[in-house]
């Protein structure tokens, strides 16, 4: 015998509610429906699904039994009514997230983590990647959002950026390091130290050439390269190698005192880091709600950035 689901949630709202005028308040129904499902289903059955007398109501045995079924059903929807009022209010879903692996390493991942203590419902998938890469990457639907420092978009890209910090660039080194001891630091200090290179193919890359040019410097003496930001750290806390960073990792780093930014101006790029996404891409409230946090915690952080660069670079 077939029965209803409807008429199962129905009955099991009367067994949980212990009558019918609560039941269908329960369920947003009226009163006279929810008795005359309770009517059906017991002349299609032929057995009574209440004890006859009692109140509140006390199912039969197979009342009982009808009403599991029913509450499962009742729960499940429930639950399926709470998964689309948290997907719509952007505190559950998915957020597949690209990044380059220095900034996602130093500034992205714990916001992520601050993220997920305010929305423990929101997944993330997180994966790396240099603009050519994460750009592909949401062309072809993988990644929802990226992060990745850019200088121009091109018109007609069908991309959308929002710029979370401009780029600033420092040659870092070791917290201890000798030329950290110079009363006057010249840029031709720098070219007696090896050299850490950053990954090839990354915007680093490129600005360390471009560094070294503005030195003047014909060749140089790359010690360590194509490791990952860890392996630099640790590789430049040890040694008197030098490399570029954003200075926003340096910022990252502060408080381990383990690395720091010599006092000394070089080009910066001219390009910012921040938030990509496909402009006709359908807009998930879980990844703007994310989206939103980045922007934000930037944005806290804009003037501790500013000031630190000040104080170590600019004004030491």
């Amino acid at each position: 015998m077939k029965l209803d689901e409807r008429h199962l949630v129905q009955l099991a709202a009367v067994v949980q509610a212990g009558g019918v005028t609560e039941a269908a308040a329960m369920l947003g129904v009226s009163q006279p429906a929810v008795s005359r499902t309770l009517s059906l289903m017991e002349k299609r059955l032929g057995e009574p699904l209440f004890v006859r007398g009692k109140r509140p109501l006390v199912p039969t045995p197979l009342g009982r039994t009808l009403a599991e079924h029913g509450q499962i059903i009742l729960s499940a929807s429930r639950a399926a009514s709470e998964a689309i009022d948290n997907f719509r209010g952007g505190t559950s879903g998915l957020v597949r997230l690209g990044g380059v692996p220095f900034f996602m390493d130093a500034l992205i991942s714990p916001m992520i983590a601050s993220f997920q203590n305010a929305f423990p419902d929101i997944r993330f998938q997180q994966s790396y990647g240099y603009l050519p890469d994460l750009r592909a990457a949401l062309e072809a639907d993988r990644i929802d959002l990226a992060v990745c420092p850019i200088d121009i978009l091109d018109e007609g890209s069908g991309l959308q950026f929002e710029e979370i910090l401009p780029g600033r660039n420092v040659v870092a080194c070791r917290a201890t390091h000798p030329l950290l001891l110079k009363r006057k630091l010249k840029t031709t200090d720098l070219l007696e130290y090896p050299w850490i290179a950053p990954p090839p193919g990354s915007p680093l890359h490129a600005d360390l050439r471009s560094i070294l040019h503005s030195l003047g410097a014909t060749e140089v003496k790359i010690r360590f390269s194509g490791g990952s930001l860890a392996s630099v750290l640790n590789y430049m806390a040890a040694t008197d190698a030098l490399t570029v960073l954003p200075h926003g990792v340096v910022f990252a780093f502060r408080k381990d005192r383990h690395i720091t930014a010599l006092p000394i101006k070089v080009p910066h790029p001219d390009r910012a880091l921040g938030l990509l996404r496909l402009s006709a891409a359908p807009r998930l409230p879980a990844v703007d709600k994310f989206a939103g946090h980045i922007v934000r915690s930037f944005a806290d952080l804009s003037h501790l950035i500013k000031r630190h660069e000040r104080a170590v670079v600019w004004g030491a």
